[in-house]
């Protein structure tokens, strides 16, 4: 099987960094990036299969790339798990589309139980 591609999006160092480790230890292959503005054109490009998206981020919020996303034709199926510390995250992300939510901080062995079920990858 052909390792699923995960691109993370957050204007945090620190969580990219945390995130592609974990990702990249459980055997999926990461790019991140930390410009929300730079990101459907990443998207284009590198064709990720899910998208690991956080809700606050300067210039682009994770709503407005995620609508933008829902309305491109090419990634419009992309499966995307919005991280947000936000209390209303839940909602806003249901909103504009996101497949999955995971609260900040986030629980690890969740957060890899949604990446699973969302790319149906069986745990052997």
């Amino acid at each position: 099987m052909e390792n699923k591609k995960i691109m993370v999006c957050d204007d945090d160092q620190g969580i990219l960094d945390v995130l592609e480790m974990l990702l990249e230890t459980e055997g999926f292959g990461v790019y991140t990036e930390i410009n929300s503005t730079n990101l459907v054109d990443e998207i284009l490009l590198k064709s990720p299969d899910l998208l690991l998206l956080d809700l606050w981020m300067p210039l682009l919020s994770g709503d407005q790339v995620l609508k933008t996303i829902r309305n491109t034709d090419k990634i419009k199926n992309l499966p995307i798990i919005v991280l947000s510390a936000s209390v209303d995250g839940s909602d806003i992300s249901k909103d504009a589309g996101a497949d999955s939510f995971v609260a900040k901080p986030f629980d690890v062995d969740d957060l890899i139980q949604k990446i699973r079920n969302l790319l149906e990858i069986q745990v052997i």
